[in-house]
């Protein structure tokens, strides 16, 4: 098995010890991978309601969230390959496979060529973690820290100008504009990371349990079953067969990676601090993002439609979308700097409580669009946050030679919490629509039953997120943090 280092990398030095000219630009190359990766996951959603007109659907999920869906198969078999055969190879690997699937969606002459289109960039999921363990093995802990917040978040100002010029562009060419974007951030990530970032000496020696990887699909038929229940009968042959296949495979899943020696995710090996982390993690930043989602919807949406509800953004999505993009560089920086200076998980609890608030303003927030930027700005405040502690909290409870499937652990927790609250709310919406002025559109119940859904999974997460809080206390004394 071939475990060298690429002889096309910067040369291995030393771990960064504090912040350099140097270190900064290696951040920079890691940073436009995450670029890469938000415009998979982030900027469809401003061109939402373009797509479902395009595809003929009412199926938002499977347009916004099958990439993010896809990321949580992708992920782990990242994350183990890049235990074993390198980060940094896998980084670009993973960019490449994601710019192949900007493509196929740009060409895509119906919605099911487009989802899987959306399913292949999936594997830019991976850059977030992989830039994570990066990171982690090329700095010292307290530097790495605010680091992984500057990495995971900092994309938000990149974010702010591609929105800002992807509106009038997509209003001249149509949706493909943002593809084209996506499929361009890719590559010019894997230069710039093949230029300044040195591959990872750490190495572990093993196999990667591909079949348990896909037997991870599963995710995909449960979350099928939730979206497409409503239109399918929920208890149709057709859907129910999704569902019990899905079931199916998830419990083959755990029984082998109980057994297999080296499972693509060790559910072992998962102590009390870990799976308070990864629960805080899947309830949390799924209501959180899934927001994201009904602010695209609602967004152009006018009051005077008497809906009960309604932005009128028409020209301002720029506004909407990238000004709270500053919250998710905001949380991030201020979660990493929290973090070194206490523990990481004081910095998840910080998030939570941010977004719980944030998520209880949108029942004001989805009427008026002054106060919808504003708590959009909370959630996404707690997203970054929610995102860099997350990594920061697991990694301390990892050892070093398994940084990478322990990073992609928690992104595909993040993944299935996203899309999962997604495709629920995306179900809700769809069956809760009414006919106004002779077409079909949502209703201010399905609306706020979305947002209500949100708010309760955020008061969910904040009890556990005590609950982390506590016990890495009790334990500090005795020195196992």
């Amino acid at each position: 098995m071939d475990t060298t280092l690429s002889t096309h990398a910067p040369p291995a030095r030393p771990p960064h010890t504090r912040w350099n000219p140097r270190l900064a630009g290696q951040i920079a190359a890691l940073l436009l991978a995450n670029v890469a990766a938000d415009s998979v996951i982030v900027m469809p959603l401003f061109v939402l309601p373009q797509m479902l007109e395009h595809f003929g659907t009412t199926q938002s999920a499977w347009l916004g969230s099958t990439a993010m869906l896809a990321g949580a198969m992708w992920a782990p078999l990242f994350g183990k390959s890049a235990d074993i055969h390198g980060k940094r190879r896998m980084l670009t690997i993973a960019l490449l496979v994601a710019c192949c699937g900007a493509v196929v969606c740009l060409v895509a002459p119906n919605l099911w060529v487009f989802v899987l289109g959306r399913m292949v960039q999936g594997a830019a999921v991976a850059a977030v973690f992989l830039t994570v363990s990066l990171v982690r093995d090329l700095c010292t802990p307290r530097v790495a820290m605010p680091a992984v917040g500057a990495v995971t978040t900092c994309a938000g100002i990149v974010g702010i100008a591609s929105t800002t010029s992807v509106e009038p562009l997509v209003a001249r060419f149509g949706f493909q504009v943002v593809f084209v974007a996506s499929a361009v951030f890719s590559v010019v990530a894997v230069v710039c990371i093949r230029a300044f970032v040195p591959e990872s000496p750490v190495r572990t020696p093993g196999r990667v349990d591909v079949g348990g990887t896909l037997l991870l699909g599963g995710v995909v038929a449960v979350l099928g079953y939730v979206s497409l229940g409503s239109d399918l009968g929920w208890l149709s042959a057709g859907a129910l067969t999704l569902l019990t296949a899905g079931v199916v495979a998830l419990v083959r899943w755990y029984l082998v990676s109980s057994r297999v020696p080296e499972p693509v995710v060790d559910v072992r090996n998962l102590g009390r601090p870990m799976v308070l982390t990864l629960l805080v993690v899947v309830l949390a930043t799924g209501a959180g993002q899934s927001m994201d989602q009904l602010l695209s919807l609602i967004a152009q949406v006018s009051a005077d439609q008497g809906l009960g509800y309604g932005l009128d953004a028409q020209g301002s999505l720029a506004l909407l979308f990238g000004l709270p993009a500053l919250g998710i560089m905001a949380g991030g920086l201020g979660s990493g700097w929290l973090a070194a200076r206490t523990d990481p998980a004081v910095a998840l609890a910080s998030g939570v409580v941010v977004g719980t608030a944030g998520a209880f303003g949108m029942f004001l927030g989805a009427s008026s669009f002054p106060l919808a930027v504003f708590f959009a700005v909370m959630l996404n405040l707690s997203m970054g946050s929610l995102l860099a502690s997350g990594f920061n909290m697991a990694s301390v409870l990892t050892a070093p030679d398994r940084q990478g499937v322990t990073a992609s652990v928690v992104s595909v927790m993040s993944a299935i919490g996203s899309v999962g609250v997604s495709f629920a709310g995306a179900a809700v919406l769809s069956g809760t629509r009414v006919e106004s002025g002779g077409t079909t559109v949502n209703s201010a119940t399905g609306v706020y039953s979305y947002i209500a859904t949100s708010a309760g999974l955020f008061v969910t997460a904040s009890v556990l997120a005590f609950l982390l809080l506590a016990h890495r206390r009790a334990d500090r004394p005795q020195g196992t943090d």
